[in-house]
């Protein structure tokens, strides 16, 4: 993986030097689902046949055995299990997993673990086995209840599937996020408040709502449907955050609503730019150390990942991030957040002052897209809406802001 090809402006050389290193989280890729669905472009790949669930289980506990030398001695408080879908892969490899985990690593007593799954009648018998496993949290990619809207996105369930999945998921957890997606093809208001409102009758601790956006390298980039203009996506956008407001959801973060106190705390240390070791297939992370910061990239095919570890060499490719990176995506991350941050977060989270992007500052102020008062500096409503806009400012190109958004 190269370096971020677009750079921040005004940066004068400075050193890296960190008093002390940011929160560690744990990141488990899983990269195999039943369908490739047509709008995603995260690295899954179709169980054309069985899931080589013990070998990966084994390749992941050698990979995060081989990592720990980079992260020794650091607590870990979030784990999130991600695909693909991780619910094809059965109870007891997860409890094996996660059991690994709190051998090697120093795991907070109470750290958040997610667990990504699909709705589906063979998922949803496991979810006792998870619960059990040690998984808290589960997030199920629900995106629709409405059975057209499915079809269009690919999905293997259906409405009454969903539903069925977020009973039983509720049975056996008390911290439920729902994945839901707006701007879907053929997608009118109604059916988009609709959508929310089926959501609400189940009353989940948190709440995804991303709109739909055609990435490259999918087949929707290659075919593109036919999606609601900006102005009907909007008026969803406006709607469903009007709604969730009315029954107490907390709207944090650009796509991520949550119940007092139920705020994903695994992405809530990527938005505040905190350190996440990645581990499986074509797993990302950002790894600080006192003097510098690393970014790596483990091998994405699962056979060629699989062939590394089996060398002792999962990693596929990681640079250093310099100080223009490191402030870019400290904001590209932080501005995601609708209350901002405070302003000592960027140099704790970065090691460099924050009078080094004052020039940018100003000028976000000056178009009204950010608002600095009290210590804090955060997006406007103007700023939320026109995110790519604000992010432009603090870069030397016009070039595309790059899409990179962890899941909840």
């Amino acid at each position: 993986m190269t370096a971020h090809p677009l750079q921040p402006v005004g940066l004068k050389s400075q050193s890296v030097n960190f008093r002390a290193l940011p929160p560690l989280s744990l990141y488990i890729h899983i990269p195999w689902c039943m369908r490739k669905c047509p709008y995603c472009d995260f690295n899954s790949h179709e169980a054309r046949n069985a899931v080589p669930e013990e070998a990966y289980v084994a390749a992941l506990i050698r990979d995060l055995e081989l990592a720990l030398p980079q992260i020794w001695g650091r607590p870990v408080y979030t784990v999130f299990i991600g695909g693909g879908t991780p619910s094809l892969l059965s109870a007891e490899a997860v409890e094996k997993i996660l059991s690994a985990v709190r051998t090697l690593l120093p795991l907070d007593l109470n750290a958040e673990i997610t667990l990504e799954a699909n709705p589906g009648t063979v998922e949803a018998e496991r979810f006792a086995g998870y619960r059990t496993a040690g998984v808290n949290r589960l997030s199920l990619g629900i995106q629709s209840f409405n059975d057209e809207h499915l079809q269009a996105l690919g999905r293997i369930h259906d409405a009454a599937e969903a539903k069925r999945a977020i009973e039983i998921a509720q049975q056996h957890f008390d911290n439920v996020n729902l994945d839901l997606m707006y701007g879907l093809p053929g997608q009118i208001l109604q059916q988009a408040e609709q959508d929310v409102r089926t959501a609400l009758a189940f009353a989940p601790q948190h709440l995804s709502c991303y709109h739909l956006t055609i990435e490259p390298n999918t087949l929707f980039a290659h075919r593109p449907p036919q999606l609601p203009d900006d102005d009907a996506s909007h008026a969803m956008q406006q709607r469903i955050e009007q709604l969730l407001e009315e029954h107490g959801y907390l709207h944090y973060e650009t796509s991520a609503f949550a119940r007092p106190k139920k705020q994903a705390r695994h992405n809530l240390n990527y938005w505040k730019f905190g350190d996440y070791l990645g581990i499986g297939a074509g797993a990302h992370g950002k790894l600080s150390f006192p003097d510098r910061v690393l970014r790596q990239m483990r091998h994405k095919q699962p056979q060629a990942y699989l062939d590394a570890v089996a060398k002792d060499a999962p990693v596929q490719s990681e640079h250093e991030l310099d100080r223009s990176d490191l402030a870019f995506e400290f904001m590209m991350n932080a501005l995601r957040l609708n209350r901002g941050f405070d302003e000592t977060l960027f140099e704790e989270r970065t090691s460099l002052p924050l009078l080094l992007i004052r020039r940018e500052l100003k000028e976000a102020e000056r178009r009204g897209f950010l608002e600095r008062k009290a210590g804090r500096i955060a997006p406007t409503e103007l700023g939320q809406r026109f995110l790519n806009d604000l992010l432009q400012i603090f870069l030397a190109t016009e070039d595309q802001v790059p899409h990179t958004v962890p899941k909840p």
